[in-house]
């Protein structure tokens, strides 16, 4: 279906699709720093904040959301980002996609979700037990605006937007292209042209595993916070 452009509206892992991502991973790289289970946040977005039970469980829905909120923390880490601006990104991460209609391109679905999430942001934080100034939430919302436009079509608003908090947009595209590995053509697997950040070698096999561990364990009757951990435990033993 992929590769005659006929794709669904909504789009769903099943278990060909994810034999075949298996197959096709990416070389493991040396230099992943030690990571405890419990370190990295998986904050899984709750169903009703999606526009439909559809888009909760398909390709950009609550497990997309968690792993996105990983790989941004591994990446706010591995480039040295603090605590809060840290929470703030892995806030933005998991819920960057809850306001996409469709999984295919959908392009105001960044300016949807971050008038949706300055607008819940309080009761967002407070199902994650986490915390943010007004200052981080704005910064968050700014990310999540614009992390589906590439950087050269930003107008000159959102790239006003993004000089106010460039490494908190920087790290959210990055995450979410890392976890592209969910997509069932390799021609739209992480390409790291796009992006104004450093990837560490370790990370794309890391990635890769996330995606496979994590929907394996969803196809096997698994609810998303318990295939993310289930996924991070088989990376990090």
């Amino acid at each position: 279906m992929a590769a005659a452009r006929a794709l669904p509206d909504h789009q769903f892992m099943d278990a060909p699709t994810l034999d075949w991502i298996a197959a096709a991973a990416p070389p493991p790289a040396p230099g992943r720093p030690a990571l405890a289970v419990r370190e990295a946040p998986v904050l899984a977005p709750d169903t009703a904040w999606f526009t439909s039970l559809a888009q909760a469980d398909g390709l950009h829905g609550i497990r997309h959301g968690a792993r996105t909120c990983v790989l941004a923390f591994l990446l706010a880490r591995a480039h040295g980002l603090d605590a809060d601006h840290t929470a703030a990104l892995c806030t933005a991460a998991a819920v960057h996609d809850c306001r996409r209609r469709d999984d295919r391109a959908d392009p105001e679905h960044g300016q949807r979700g971050a008038s949706w999430f300055t607008e819940h942001a309080e009761s967002v934080l407070t199902a994650f037990s986490l915390e943010a100034s007004a200052e981080l939430r704005t910064l968050a919302a700014t990310a999540i605006a614009v992390h589906n436009i590439p950087y050269d079509a930003f107008d000159s608003a959102q790239y006003a937007a993004y000089q106010r908090a460039p490494h908190l947009t920087d790290l959210l595209k990055a995450a979410d292209c890392m976890d592209r590995y969910r997509l069932p053509a390799r021609r739209w697997w992480p390409n790291r042209d796009h992006l104004r950040l450093t990837i560490p070698a370790w990370l794309p096999a890391f990635a890769h595993g996330l995606v496979v561990h994590s929907e394996r364990a969803h196809l096997d009757g698994a609810a998303p916070l318990d295939a993310l951990t289930h996924a991070l435990t088989t990376l990090t033993r």
